[in-house]
């Protein structure tokens, strides 16, 4: 018998469970190793709250970019180029471009994003609207209707 891991379906999306649309994505990403780098963490902070943790060492703000588009977070950071090359004896710290690619569930936003010690942190909001929220019906009786009618009737 085959056994699955689906620990990857929960690598790339934040706030929502689509089973369909996950094993897609999973199945037709690049198997090589373009999703190890660079590291990074998904917490959830709150009911409704989530923090993308990545580790940019290396990185000053000005070099990375955060973009939300539609339903999508794009992470991305370009080397600012040097005008004098560094001869390495060891490079061991890669400060390679890389564009890393989340997608997000519905009505999740990104409500900022902070570089600090070598992380970049970026926090994310649920925000389901009100129309969407579910909401208590009250349940009436065949009897107050009645009475109601013969009052406007009077």
């Amino acid at each position: 018998m085959r056994t699955y891991d689906f620990s990857p379906l929960y690598r790339a999306s934040v706030g929502f469970d689509r089973m369909a649309d996950m094993l897609d994505r999973v199945l037709t990403q690049d198997v090589g190793g373009a999703n190890g780098y660079p590291p990074y963490n998904i917490e959830k902070t709150a009911d409704d709250a989530y923090r993308i943790s990545v580790a940019v060492a290396g990185f000053t703000e000005d070099e990375l970019s955060v973009e939300q588009r539609e339903q999508g977070l794009v992470i991305a950071a370009r080397k600012a180029k040097n005008e004098a090359e560094r001869t390495y004896l060891h490079r061991g710290i890669a400060t390679r471009a890389f564009e890393k690619r989340f997608h997000l569930a519905d009505h999740v936003r990104v409500t900022g994003a902070v570089a600090e010690n070598g992380m970049l942190h970026i926090d994310l909001v649920r925000e389901v609207p009100e129309a969407l929220k579910p909401r208590q019906i009250e349940i009436g009786s065949g009897r107050a209707k009645a009475i109601e009618a013969e009052q406007v009737e009077a």
